[in-house]
C-alpha cells in the first residue's frame, strides 16, 4: 500500500469531480437557480476530492 495506491485514489476522485465541476459551470449560466446549483455541485465535488479512497 505504497504511494501508487494513493495516486490511484487521487486519480479516481479527479475522474469523478472534474466532470461534476464542468457540469456545475455549465449550469451556472442558467439565470436565478444556476448559481445555487453550481454551489451545490461544487460542494459535492469538494466532498469527493476529500474522500479517503
Amino acid at each position: 500500500m505504497g504511494p501508487c495506491l494513493l495516486l490511484q485514489g487521487c486519480f479516481l476522485t479527479k475522474v469523478v469531480s472534474v466532470p461534476m465541476r464542468v457540469g456545475g459551470a455549465v449550469v451556472s449560466i442558467v439565470p436565478v437557480v444556476g448559481n445555487s446549483a453550481h454551489d451545490a455541485i461544487d460542494t459535492a465535488a469538494d466532498f469527493v476530492d476529500d474522500a479517503p479512497f
